[in-house]
């Protein structure tokens, strides 16, 4: 057993998903102390705790004291994960994208392909959103050799929920390194603009044409798509754009809505966040730049990207694949360099 410390570097849920993720796929058994320590309401979330009984599920694993508030748990799975079909439902507004990211690693190494139908939040602050992930880490994946489709099949929002996405993953013999240190031109921008039961308030058009026009007073054009949605259990709303590079990157930005943010706001912001990351020359944008650095750490050979910004989210992933895979890890003028331990299985 190895002890980690949840409360280290961001204390964030970070540390408990990717700790059950890389135990699950090690097949080592762990613990984790002071939970969410540095955040306002320590301890595990409804949404930590079904990642951890979804690992449980899949790699049929022993867990000690995990329930809603704990601040220790102890994890250890019996058996590797073998694919199939599974669906988990976090119960709350929780970010389905997250949890995502913690079975994706697990499904990459699994003998036969894997389809995961998940409940919860697509569109929240503090998470990237389900456009993003489709649109923009799953491409920059598949540069990596890790073949995966997200499609949403309904929206969700804070506070009810209720969205649904499923993710279709094929394993992979090896995850391939990535080398993008040079941003490139932008080739395009795209995204989409999306409301639930707000139609009549033209809310998506308003997103979008002001995301146009703050993009248009930078030199850009954007394609977005406008959306109308009437299946969510809400209202709500989401902006995502992303631009398409010519070095085969993409750098996203995205916003929900919430009440008293209007969409002209909500415009302005995605906008603008984009045009930040692309002026720092960074090759991905401050979510991918986190992200990413998983699957490095499985890859076989050195991995190299630039990031807008060293953040707790990038410390604390460099330092989760150094303690549990012995990856060898360095950050020089905002490029990030992983060597990879050619995980196989």
């Amino acid at each position: 057993m190895i002890t980690i410390d949840g409360g280290a570097k961001s204390g964030s849920g970070t540390i408990v998903r990717y700790s059950v993720a890389l135990a699950s796929l090690l097949g080592m058994e762990i613990k984790i102390e002071n939970i969410r320590a540095k955040r306002d309401k320590p301890g595990l979330r409804t949404q930590h705790l079904r990642v951890i009984q979804a690992c449980q599920e899949m790699c049929h694993g022993l867990v000690g004291n995990a329930a809603v508030g704990s601040k220790e748990i102890s994890y250890a799975p019996k058996e590797r994960f073998n694919g199939g079909e599974y669906h988990y439902d976090i119960g709350t507004a929780g970010s389905t994208t997250m949890m995502a990211q913690t079975l994706v690693p697990l499904a990459c190494f699994a003998p036969k392909s894997s389809k995961f139908r998940l409940e919860g939040g697509l569109f929240q602050d503090f998470a990237p959103s389900a456009y993003h992930m489709k649109f923009v880490l799953l491409p920059i994946l598949e540069q990596m050799g890790i073949h995966a489709e997200l499609e949403i099949i309904r929206p969700g929002y804070v506070p009810k929920g209720g969205g649904i996405i499923e993710i279709r993953l094929e394993p992979v013999k090896k995850i391939k390194p990535l080398n993008l240190t040079e941003q490139g031109k932008i080739l395009g921008i795209k995204g989409i603009a999306l409301c639930s039961h707000l139609k009549e308030r033209k809310v998506s058009h308003r997103m979008a044409e002001e995301c146009r026009k703050t993009l248009s007073s930078y030199g850009y054009k954007a394609e977005i798509e406008e959306i109308y949605d009437e299946s969510s259990l809400q209202e709500g709303a989401a902006l995502a754009i992303y631009a398409e590079m010519s070095s085969g990157s993409r750098i996203g930005a995205d916003r929900a809505g919430r009440p008293g943010r209007n969409s002209e706001s909500i415009g302005r912001y995605v906008a603008q966040s984009l045009i930040e990351d692309v002026k720092t020359d960074a090759t991905v944008d401050g979510y991918i730049a986190d992200q990413l650095i998983i699957y490095a750490g499985l890859a076989e050979g050195i991995t190299r990207y630039s990031i807008p910004g060293i953040t707790e989210h990038v410390e604390t992933n460099l330092w989760l694949i150094e303690e549990f895979l012995g990856a060898k890890t360095r950050i020089s003028s905002n490029i990030i360099e992983i060597e990879g331990i050619g995980f196989k299985g």
